[in-house]
């Protein structure tokens, strides 16, 4: 474990040294299936040369539901080959969720906390747009009507750089 550890860590500190500046603010859609919740709106803003925050706000609404989350997550970005990156992170997010027809006495709304990481590959065009693909493990927790288990998310990123 410790070998894997060392390895993990020699390969970012060497990845740092070819990073390139990504640009300081990327607003856009992230479109996958976020436990449910389908559409993310997504904003990413930089913080330093190759490091930045991700803030990604999802809501929905059916016949018998209101649900929203917002996700945080921290990300270092890495060059592989040209406009060609990718990036690994952590985080976390808050959502709550309100349920109409439920049993008398039973309470229909409850916020629940998730603990994210999130890896994932992105290309910058010349023109101001980024698309991604990433993988985000999200391990909930805090209530009755939200599953405390991991969900395992894919998405589809495209967002407008300024």
């Amino acid at each position: 474990m410790r070998k894997f550890a060392f390895l993990f860590i020699v390969m970012i500190v060497s990845a740092t040294g070819f990073s390139q500046n990504i640009s300081d603010n990327a607003i856009g859609l992230r479109v996958g299936d976020s436990d449910g919740f389908g559409t993310e709106v997504s904003y990413q803003r930089a913080l330093g040369e190759n490091n930045r925050l991700e803030l990604d706000l999802g809501w929905r609404t059916g016949d018998n539901y209101d649900a929203f989350r917002l996700t945080g997550l921290y990300q270092w970005v890495f060059n592989l080959d040209g406009n060609f990156n990718w990036y690994v992170g952590a985080g976390g997010g808050v959502g709550s969720i309100s349920v109409d027809n439920v049993p008398a006495g039973t309470d229909d709304s409850e916020t629940y906390f998730y603990a994210a990481g999130d890896i994932g590959i992105e290309y910058d065009f010349d023109i101001p747009l980024l698309l991604s693909l990433d993988f985000r493990p999200e391990f909930g927790f805090g209530g009755d009507l939200v599953d405390d288990d991991v969900d395992f998310d894919i998405a589809l990123g495209i967002r407008y750089q300024f």
